[in-house]
């Protein structure tokens, strides 16, 4: 399997629906076969190693992935945000790369021998109009597809390798083949180097499903394009339906979106005041919690539309608490909690999360695999699942704050301070503590108009929580530092409570 029977399937089955929509230009399915196929064959001839696409999302993005295929070469979209050196070094890893591009990312630049640029815009009208000589992908099921780096939140980025067998074990495990109507369309706002945006592109187009490009999000330009494009599905991260809901709130604009069907969420924690708003603004919408992670070739874990509205409508606190759970497993993986002894652990109790296959990749360029011999994967988050099954997510296993040799989870005190109603948005993180080694410190988001000083915020988790987890430290911000999928740089937090003692 190659991630180009889904394009062949698409265009072969509806050629003339339209695939990709970004400002004024389309692509037809068929059209879309053709430009990857000729821009396959420019590719191969050129003799480069991968497929660089340093860009926001455009048409040129689902070109790029299917071109890749067909070039037998891996796909590498990286974050067009990152500095200058760390931009460099990204390129040198993969060079000679044909980097598909605007200029103004390359322009500051000193760009790695090997680095052949092509402009988006030449690209595209180039690939449109040649000659698709190409007409099979060479490789096989197990070549790479895909080579995502990691975001380096705590160290250099390492490279994820996907195969096409991994994406395609999840694209056939989870999408009807030609489920959409020709009317639906799904809006594509997350970057198009995170999984999400990758995944997108691969099941909207198996599904057949006419895809919305977002090129920078905000909340007015969300509704806007909604409303314009007649969107019925959606993917946002947490922080992306926070700022939607604020714009509304802020500008008083109707939230009406007739015909917006489902909104699927994921990649970072969503706050369950967010949910529960959003649920009551739009009530006949159908929300999905999807969890997955980049070595997962995307989504693992589903909370469904029928889940939320059970858990929304209910008023016993077991049922309730579901919308703070990512769901249940896939019916194509398997999830495992496991103890510091490795052994699997009760229900309720919590551990570290494991996931096994086929879709799971689990592997790193120059590390390879970390499947364990039964095929498990540590995704390094930490979590439990309750008696029924649903997946509660507990941070990661490198936040967990190590106090007198007591492991403490940041997420069970955020929890805590996010019911208090001054709290609008609360990370926990360790800090450096000459007693016990490592104790807790809070950063806190006040609500608008709204008060509370450390002293309350202390007695509030000391009535609810044990005394260790009481944080020693509380700052209070505007907001929280966050990266654009929704992810708390914790690292940032750290810095400015061991500048804040370098300072007292």
């Amino acid at each position: 399997m190659n991630i180009v029977m889904a394009l062949e399937m698409a265009a072969e089955c509806h050629p003339d629906r339209i695939a990709v929509t970004s400002g004024t230009q389309r692509l037809s399915y068929a059209e879309l076969l053709h430009a990857a196929r000729t821009a396959g064959n420019l590719i191969r001839d050129s003799g480069c190693r991968y497929v660089g696409l340093l860009d926001i999302n455009s048409c040129a993005a689902p070109v790029a992935i299917f071109a890749a295929a067909y070039a037998g070469v891996p796909y590498v979209p990286m974050n067009y945000r990152l500095t200058k050196p760390e931009l460099e070094e990204l390129l040198a890893r993969i060079a000679p790369a044909f980097l598909i591009t605007d200029p103004c990312y390359v322009e500051p630049l000193s760009l790695p021998v090997g680095i052949r640029v092509a402009a988006r815009e030449d690209f595209l009208a180039q690939v449109r109009s040649g000659d698709a000589q190409m007409t099979e992908a060479p490789g096989t099921p197990s070549a790479v597809a895909v080579q995502l780096f990691t975001s380096g939140t705590t160290g250099a980025p390492k490279a994820a390798v996907l195969r096409h067998e991994n994406l395609m074990s999840y694209i056939l495990g989870t999408v009807d083949f030609a489920g959409a109507e020709e009317s639906d369309a799904t809006l594509v706002s997350v970057p198009p180097y995170h999984i999400a945006g990758i995944s997108a592109v691969l099941s909207s187009t198996y599904a057949c499903r006419r895809m919305v490009q977002l090129p920078n999000f905000d909340g007015a330009a969300w509704l806007k394009l909604c409303r314009d494009e007649s969107v019925s599905n959606a993917f946002v991260v947490p922080t992306m339906l926070s700022r939607v809901i604020e714009h509304l709130a802020e500008s008083g604009e109707s939230g009406a979106l007739p015909v917006l069907k489902a909104i699927a969420y994921g990649g970072g924690k969503m706050p369950p005041q967010v949910i529960e708003k959003t649920m009551k603004i739009w009530p006949g919408v159908d929300f999905t919690n999807a969890y997955g992670l980049t070595e997962t070739s995307s989504t693992i874990c589903l909370l469904d539309p029928d889940d939320h509205r059970t858990a929304f409508d209910s008023t016993d606190p077991d049922i309730r608490k579901r919308l703070n759970s990512v769901g249940k497993p896939l019916g194509t993986v398997e999830i495992e909690i496991r103890g510091t002894d490795g052994k699997p652990v009760a229900a309720n109790e919590v551990g570290d999360v494991y996931v096994r296959g086929g879709q799971v990749s689990g592997e790193y360029l120059g590390v390879g695999s970390l499947l364990d011999a039964e095929g498990w994967f540590p995704t390094r988050d930490r979590g439990y699942l309750d008696r029924f099954g649903f997946l509660y997510l507990d941070g990661r296993a490198d936040d967990v704050i190590v106090r007198g040799g007591e492991n403490i989870s940041p997420g069970e005190i955020e929890d805590v301070l996010r019911e208090h109603p001054a709290v609008s948005d609360v990370a926990v993180v360790a800090v450096a503590d000459e007693q016990w080694g490592e104790s807790v410190a809070a950063v806190v988001v006040l609500r608008d108009q709204a008060r509370a000083s450390v002293s309350e915020l202390q007695d509030w988790v000391k009535q609810r929580l044990r005394s260790s987890r009481v944080p020693t430290s509380i700052h209070f911000r505007a907001e929280l530092p966050y990266n654009e999928m929704g992810k708390v740089l914790r690292r940032v937090l750290k810095d400015d409570f061991r500048s804040a003692v370098r300072a007292s």
